[in-house]
């Protein structure tokens, strides 16, 4: 398995519940429409000590299930409406287990 982990640093002007549902809701509704995703959870409230605004925890099959993650149609299209346009920074670290 793959672990697939993202942390998001929202820009200042889109830093809101509404922008932080959205990148929830369509990053979650991605499980059960991309081969190889086992498990996906975003976390939008973080405690008052945290740096990041949005996590992303993510689960694969394996590593070429992430690869095949990143180009697939749903998840492009999430990420390029939900939450790229939205977002100032991010870091990414994929780990197997």
């Amino acid at each position: 398995m793959v672990k697939h982990v993202i942390l998001w640093k929202l820009k200042d002007e889109h830093n809101n519940v509404s922008v932080k549902q959205g990148i929830k809701n369509g990053l979650e509704g991605l499980l059960g429409k991309v081969p190889g995703l086992i498990e996906i959870k975003v976390e939008i409230c973080g405690l008052a000590s945290s740096n990041a605004d949005v996590m992303l925890y993510s689960v694969f099959e394996n590593e070429e299930a992430l690869k095949g993650y990143a180009v697939h149609p749903n998840h492009v299209y999430v990420a390029d409406t939900f939450v790229r346009p939205f977002t100032q920074t991010r870091m990414c670290i994929d780990f197997e287990v």
